[in-house]
């Protein structure tokens, strides 16, 4: 299996939008109603609300090819540009998103260990994510590389507002 990650620029804006709402809809579209989702996919995944992200300096995205074939994205925020305002020691996981054909292969492990290393080598000491309450796969994986629940934050999908886990792990 040839593993590749490509960092993403505003050339790559069609294949984040794909990946992006390809994955977001294949994990969650089960737990929340067609209306929400609808509203949620078009707004987080704009042109204009992608390519803002992209050109922000302390957003990061990064995208994972297998077999030449786009499998899954990272994202990763610092200073400002994170959701919630932890400090300027931390990095933000806010997205690690893997098609689920993709899945069992190893490959969020490869994501989760390249936030560590742009974590490491922008000198952050902690990093952080939120994750659905409801979500006991991803939660579940978190705990095995050593992410604790440090704490909750809403999360709205459309109207319907749920409660993301904070999880942090000191690097």
């Amino acid at each position: 299996m040839n593993i590749q990650l490509i960092q993403c620029t505003t050339n790559n804006l069609t294949d984040l939008q794909s990946i992006g709402r390809d994955t977001f809809y294949e994990t969650f579209h089960d737990q929340n109603n067609t209306e929400n989702m609808a509203t949620y996919l078009d707004e987080a995944f704009s042109t204009e609300k992608l390519t803002a992200e992209l050109q922000n300096p302390h957003s990061l995205f990064k995208l994972l090819f297998v077999n030449e074939e786009l499998a899954g994205y990272l994202k990763v925020n610092t200073d400002e540009a994170q959701s919630e305002k932890l400090g300027p020691d931390y990095l933000e996981i806010e997205r690690i998103y893997i098609l689920s054909r993709f899945h069992k292969l190893g490959l969020g492990k490869v994501l989760m260990e390249e936030a560590m290393k742009i974590a490491l080598h922008m000198q952050k000491t902690k990093v952080w994510l939120g994750v659905w309450e409801q979500n006991s796969n991803a939660i579940a994986f978190y705990e095995k590389v050593g992410f604790q629940k440090t704490g909750t934050h809403s999360f709205f999908m459309g109207e319907d507002e749920q409660i993301d886990f904070i999880m942090t792990k000191q690097l």
